[in-house]
């Protein structure tokens, strides 16, 4: 069963935790909170951190700025620095590529690679934002089809500058004077649609050949690109039997790639919230969402529906909502929300439900309780390991750490030392072969 510790909001995944009164201040601006957590989950044997981002603040509503404008720190700077302070845990994190060019993001995660040992992953995704947008030269948001368009290419340049240098073509011979081979180091010469980058890396190989590759977005584009490019799926269910259908449904893509089941590892969002009873675990949950200004929960709505909710009241239902098909922004979103209103939720419920990072499913209540639950969906095929949402930071975090995983270790699901090797060895990934590598060998095999 992977674990992967994730955070987007540094107090917690509610959106309002940071108002918890054991929630933390200032300091999450401090590197030691971070160097605490991280080790905190490193001594349990938690296999990943996940580093949530976005790359703008969340100002174009009224309650915004005031009241979740989402300031956090860069993430690769973060895991860079954690990188240090750690020797297993893996560490991925968010890289936008709608806002960023190719080459600086194989030259970030290849750098971070190779300083961890093989622990980097890249969380590729298309920012759905138009407040991302408006940082980066646009007046709004990029058509959804043409971001995943984008990342395709994008991602297929990354690999290729990964690639660039063979395994064996770092040499650093001081008796020959031959610092690198120079058949073994390739320039890419890509010229696409919508970049032209010419290559070699300044990086040799990443020890993992290419970082892990995650995926977060559900939408059919996004399913469609996870199974054409990534090794890993951040995926949003409620149910272990919409979990089986929904490995299924990744199963048939990958098939159309040509890729097999035990390539791709999905790993959906979940929010456990340890306690003395379930009872307690409610009480727990329910604090958090009286700490949620209704305008808050409104504009969050708002955001993930594309209509202005603001004129209509709270206590009635959501009105007609976009075709997926036409919309712009995050369609998984705008999905979720779809769902909830077959459900005769009102405006309000449905926002505080949004309020708990976005709808995963919670599961409150005691250690044994809880890996109950993850045990199920994982023997049952609808979990190749969760992605551990914690409701409020560092709280959530430590008494998962400290009380749900030795329960699941004991039940023989977690181990109870780090396997050696990367973090690809770990999540049971093959490493990637070398595609110049394979041209000269296949050059090789024609003459």
């Amino acid at each position: 069963m992977i674990l992967s510790a994730f955070f987007f909001n540094p107090q917690g995944d509610h959106r309002m935790a940071w108002r918890h009164p054991r929630a933390p201040g200032r300091e999450v601006l401090d590197f030691d909170y971070y160097r605490e957590l991280v080790q905190a989950a490193e001594r349990a044997r938690i296999d990943t951190i996940f580093v949530a981002d976005h790359v703008s603040i969340w100002d174009s509503v009224k309650s915004g700025v005031a009241h979740y404008a989402n300031a956090r720190l860069e993430p690769l700077t973060l895991l860079s620095a954690l990188a240090g302070v750690t020797k297993h845990i893996g560490l991925i994190t968010t890289a936008s590529s709608s806002y960023s060019e190719p080459y600086n993001v194989a030259r970030l995660f290849a750098s971070l690679d190779h300083i961890t040992k093989g622990r980097a992953s890249w969380n590729v995704v298309t920012s759905a934002m138009d407040e991302e947008a408006r940082n980066f030269g646009r007046d709004g948001n990029i058509e959804h089809a043409f971001r995943y368009e984008r990342a395709g290419e994008f991602l297929d340049i990354v690999k290729a500058l990964w690639d660039s240098w063979e395994d064996e073509a770092l040499l650093i011979d001081k008796e020959t004077g031959y610092f690198a081979d120079p058949d073994k180091v390739h320039p890419i010469d890509h010229k696409g649609k919508h970049f032209k980058v010419r290559g070699p890396l300044n990086v040799s190989r990443p020890p993992q050949g290419h970082p892990l590759i995650v995926q977060a977005g559900s939408s059919e584009d996004g399913k469609n690109f996870a199974t054409a490019q990534a090794d890993a799926h951040f995926a949003i269910y409620s149910t272990r039997e919409d979990g089986i259908k929904y490995r299924q449904d990744i199963n048939e893509r990958l098939a159309r790639h040509g890729r097999r089941p035990e390539s791709f590892k999905i790993l959906p969002g979940i929010l456990p919230i340890v306690a003395a009873s379930e009872a307690e675990g409610r009480d727990k949950q329910e604090y958090l969402q009286t700490l949620l200004p209704d305008q808050v929960g409104i504009d969050l709505l708002s955001s993930w529906s594309g209509i202005d909710l603001s004129a209509y009241p709270p206590d009635g239902p959501l009105p007609p909502l976009p075709d997926e098909s036409t919309f712009n922004g995050g369609r998984t979103s705008l999905n979720r929300v779809k769902q909830w209103s077959k459900q005769n939720l009102s405006l309000r419920d449905i926002a505080r439900k949004l309020a708990n990072s976005g709808s995963v499913p919670t599961v409150a209540g005691t250690p044994k309780q809880i890996a109950d639950q993850l045990e199920d969906w994982f023997v049952a095929g609808a979990a190749d390991g969760f992605n551990l949402m914690f409701p409020l930071l560092p709280e959530d975090w430590v008494n998962f750490a400290g009380q749900v995983v030795p329960e699941l270790q004991r039940r023989g699901l977690v181990p109870t030392e780090y396997a050696p090797g990367t973090l690809r060895d770990r999540f049971g990934l093959a490493r990637p072969a070398n595609r110049f590598a394979e041209q000269r060998a296949n050059a090789r095999a024609v003459s």
